[in-house]
């Protein structure tokens, strides 16, 4: 069943289509290229910004800069939210890029703690701020931008290619990460190496900005401008009014951002401290999951265009629930190999990307039309500061606690739950889903 309601936008050409995507996508691509790296690169990153006389407690605090910048994602969803809502999808989205650029920079920039002492970790500190602030609005705005442009019947395809970015950019940062390794070397990669990821970034983002400034307005946001609360106390008011659908939308999005923080981010990690193998396997694993998420991703939001939102969504998350703990009961138990962990990691990425190629779409038709970039924002960024961003750390701290290798199966056990439950309570009959795809039909 086609759940596409809304009028067509303008017919395009194919080419201009596919620039749009392209332009819009960049940013997203751009968001997960930071977040992947410093993910790949959290021991060199503790050891030159926040050493300790653990190992495990220097990462510790690595991750846990790393999660700050997570927590600053719902003020972002909050200011650059409101702000695309009452000016427009295309500045929103060429502020959150530059808010980024400066975020980037400063982390490739700033000299270790041996150098200027404690002044290192505050601005690396600072910089996951601005990242996570900027990231706050930016995959919020980027999904609502291609919801509202894309073709009937291809609303989930389009959308699916947000996420998509993201998995490219892990493909890309992955693929770095083994270049810089077989080039340098672990020593040098480990003193100074490990910048140059985030120095190509800093480069990319101004050909990004260059790209979006020819984008134009959505046209549903044009129909809608003066429907929208001027004021941003007007704005949250709105967001409180719904708060029913805010808590189910940030429970609906806990699977997607546990799960993918886990085999993207932690995978790195994990691989080498919990199960043993080396850094040039763990980043191989990355690349792989990633093009395994972004080929589950596209084929996912396309097949939702055809049969609906509702089964994918309903299925992926009971195999979440079901399947996480004997996944890496399998994956920790016996000898650990490198094809046994790409195995467990790629039914993961299968989850991952099959529930998030529609999920997000979903989203973004059910969140009130009148705060759609805040509210899509606001619920994405909560589930990601809360449960997502600290994948990493509530991952480190299970496995330390349990002495098992296995015990982060619970961690995604528990956002699997929620999200189950989300769903179930979103689209039962003539729930919160149909009552949105209703207004919509008789708009």
């Amino acid at each position: 069943m086609q759940e596409e309601l809304q009028d067509e936008p303008p017919k395009r050409s194919k080419r201009k289509e596919a620039s749009t995507i392209f332009k819009i996508s960049s940013g997203n691509f751009m968001e997960m290229y930071d977040f992947a790296v410093y993910g790949f690169y959290a021991a060199f990153i503790a050891q030159t910004f926040f050493p300790s006389h653990s190992d495990t407690l220097a990462v510790l605090k690595s991750f846990l800069a790393y999660g700050v910048g997570f927590l600053m994602r719902p003020l972002g969803a909050i200011f650059l939210g409101a702000f695309m809502d009452k000016f427009g999808r295309k500045k929103g989205l060429l502020l959150t890029l530059s808010i980024m650029a400066l975020g980037t920079l400063s982390i490739a920039a700033t000299p270790g703690y041996e150098q200027i002492g404690i002044l290192a970790p505050i601005i690396v500190v600072i910089g996951r701020l601005l990242q996570g602030f900027s990231a706050g609005a930016e995959v919020g705005g980027a999904s609502v931008y291609l919801a509202e442009v894309a073709p009937k019947g291809l609303k989930g395809f389009y959308v699916s290619w947000q996420s998509g970015s993201q998995q490219i950019a892990t493909v890309f940062a992955g693929l770095i990460g083994l270049g810089i390794f077989y080039l340098m070397g672990d020593n040098i990669t480990s003193h100074w190496g490990w910048r140059i990821p985030f120095f190509i970034g800093v480069m990319i983002i101004p050909l990004i900005l260059y790209m979006r400034r020819s984008l134009e307005e959505t046209p549903e946001f044009a129909s809608i401008a003066h429907k929208a609360p001027k004021t941003l106390s007007a704005m949250l008011l709105s967001l409180v009014q719904n708060w029913k659908i805010i808590i189910l939308a940030i429970m609906f999005v806990m699977m997607t951002t546990v799960t993918f923080y886990f085999i993207t981010a932690y995978t790195p990690r994990f691989a080498t401290s919990a199960l043993g193998l080396n850094k040039v396997d763990a980043f191989t694993i990355t690349a792989i999951i990633g093009l395994s998420n972004l080929f589950w991703l596209l084929v996912s939001g396309y097949l939702g265009d055809k049969i609906g939102r509702k089964p994918i969504i309903i299925v992926m998350t009971i195999l979440g629930l079901i399947t996480a703990y004997p996944s890496l009961t399998f994956l920790t138990g016996g000898d650990v190999s490198f094809g046994k962990v790409v195995l467990v990691e790629l039914w993961l990425s299968f989850i991952f990307g099959a529930y998030n190629g529609v999920m997000v779409v979903a989203l973004s038709e059910f969140v009130p039309k009148e705060i759609k970039a805040l509210g899509f924002s606001f619920a994405y960024s909560i589930a990601v500061a809360i449960f997502g961003g600290f994948t990493p750390v509530v991952s480190e701290l299970l496995i330390d606690s349990t002495k098992s290798a296995a015990s982060p199966a619970y961690w995604l056990t528990f956002a699997a739950l929620c999200s189950f439950i989300a769903s179930i309570i979103v689209f039962r009959k003539g729930g919160i889903y149909d009552k949105a795809r209703e207004k919509e039909w008789n708009k």
